[in-house]
Parts: structure tokens; sequence; C-alpha cells
């Protein structure tokens, strides 16, 4: 790859693209690092700001060439792809910053999705801002996004948490490590391993957790299959499965309120050595009951046991 030598010898009319068979001239591009999201699995969701920087750009930089270059085919894009992937991104990613060192824009995109999501692009996003040079982000799909959505689970809270390990106690150990994130949970996971995710998933979080298995996001044979992780575990259990999967798990229920003893011992414990105030403060904060109730209780048990009852 010579990204900094090879002239972008294509016309300004030859920098369009195409939609329903008409050509679109796209506007010149100002030098900066692109992040283009592109389709998970159906084309048609690509969109026109993306199909216009791509058409646009100097430089165009993908995980693998052959599955980029079905896409700008079908939307009729000259521009010629190169290849930037875990396995170069030491060697290539510093000639991207060289060329656009020379003034040149340089668009990334992964083979589906938005880059920088579990992909080597945010080596190079890195290198551009440590360089001094624009990072603009070109939203669209996004398969995480996507499956949150779709798998009927709450939504206001959620956190995207890449692959699992592939050994099965270092898997156990990164569910431990999350089995108490209150929001829900969204991982990668391969059909291989589903399984055997499912199957830990319910040991550690607990078997009764709402979870959704999404496969195939966008694409013909899409499916969500929501059930507990008990029951999924079951159901993957001896199951062949195809395809790009997404998982999706709900969160912890919250924690049960404490009850009145429990409250009351843990009121007397931490005014032995607190003020009034402080102690009323430190059970509000470890069990979520209302400040002024913990103090008017604490005053009350002091009360009574002044008065030797």
């Amino acid at each position: 790859m010579s990204v900094t030598e090879d002239k972008d010898e294509r016309p300004a009319a030859a920098r369009t693209y195409r939609v329903n068979d008409v050509a679109v001239a796209a506007r010149p591009i100002e030098t900066a690092l692109y992040l283009v999201a592109t389709p998970i699995g159906n084309l048609g969701d690509i969109t026109l700001r993306a199909l216009e920087t791509l058409a646009a750009a100097d430089v165009l930089a993908c995980e693998d060439t052959r599955v980029t270059r079905v896409l700008l085919d079908r939307y009729g894009i000259a521009t010629r792809p190169y290849a930037y992937h875990e396995h170069n991104a030491d060697e290539v990613g510093p000639r991207l910053i060289e060329a656009l060192s020379a003034g040149k824009s340089v668009a990334l995109v992964s083979d589906a999705g938005t880059p920088l999501v579990s992909d080597p692009g945010y080596r190079l996003g890195q290198l551009a801002i440590e360089a001094g040079y624009r990072v603009v982000p070109i939203p669209g799909a996004s398969a995480p996004l996507a499956a949150l959505v779709g798998s009927g689970l709450s939504n206001d809270t959620f956190l995207f948490a890449g692959f699992l390990p592939t050994k099965d106690k270092a898997r156990r150990d990164r569910l431990e490590e999350l089995r108490q994130v209150p929001g829900t949970l969204i991982f990668f996971d391969s059909p291989h391993r589903i399984g055997a995710t499912l199957s830990a998933a319910a040991d550690v979080l607990g078997g009764e957790r709402r979870a959704a298995v999404c496969r195939e996001l966008t694409k013909t044979f899409e499916e969500f299959r929501r059930d507990t992780l008990a029951q999924l575990a079951v159901d993957y259990a001896d199951r062949t499965v195809k395809g790009e999967i997404v998982l999706v798990i709900a969160p912890p229920d919250p924690p049960l309120p404490p009850g009145e003893k429990d409250v009351d011992e843990l009121l007397r414990r931490l005014s032995s050595d607190l003020s009034v105030g402080k102690a009323a403060s430190e059970a509000a904060r470890q069990t979520g009951l209302p400040r002024r109730d913990l103090y008017q209780r604490l005053i009350e048990l002091k009360d009574d046991h002044a008065g030797g009852r």
C-alpha cells in the first residue's frame, strides 16, 4: 500500500455515487479522518452522507477490500479501497496518517457497522487525534443498538461489553465483574460459543434474568429469541447456529429494601462511632432509604435507650 504516493486519478466528475440508478456528484470534503458506518447486513441501510463521503474521499481504508467492494459496486462508487486490519494496523496506520499530512481526506470503514467498535480502527483514531487531525464520525448502522432496541429489554441504561473471553473460567470471571451493573448488558458472540456463553451467564447472573439472542440482524434470516437465560441456555445447548450474534441481557432486579430490624441494627452500629447526622447519612447511602426518615428513627432509638426501654 502506498497511499502517500498513489494519486487519485479520478476526475471530479467520477467522484459520484448512484441512488436508484441516478448518479449524484459528491461534494469535496476537507482533510480529515472520516469514520464511516456501513450496513451490518442489509445494504439499503447506508446513509446518503456515508455514500457521499466514500465517493469523495481521497483514500478509503477498510478491513476486507472484497467486502467493501460489494458495497461500493452496489452504489457505483469508484474509490479504491486499501486494506487496514488488525494484522497490518501497525504498518498501515502510520501511512494513513502520512496521507492526512499530505492533505488527503481518509475514510475508514469496517466490514459492517460503525468503525472503532471492536476493531483496530480505534488505534487509527488515536493516531489521528494525537497528530492534530480532525476525526469526523459519519453515523449509521450499529449492531449493538439494533439488538438493544429489538430485544424488548430496558434501554435507558446499557453497557456494551464486546466479546467475552473464550475460556470458560475467564468468561465466568468477566460475567461476575458485570453481575451487578445496573443496566442492560450487550455482548458480541460467535455461533459456536453461544451455548456455552448462555450456560455461564445463567449460572453467574441468574437463570431468571431475561435475555435476547439476536442473530443475523437486518439480514434475510434475522432472528430474535427472547426468554430467560436458563431457558435460552437449554435451547442453545445442542443447537447448531449460524451467523453473527448479539446477546442482550436484562439488568439485575433492584435489591429488596432492608427490613426494619436490619435498619435499626445498622443505625445502632453506625451511631456508636458517628454523630446522629453522619450515621443517618451513611445509613441512607447504604440502604437507599430517605436520610430524614433514618435520622428520625435514630432519634427514637436513642430516646428508647435513654428511657431504659
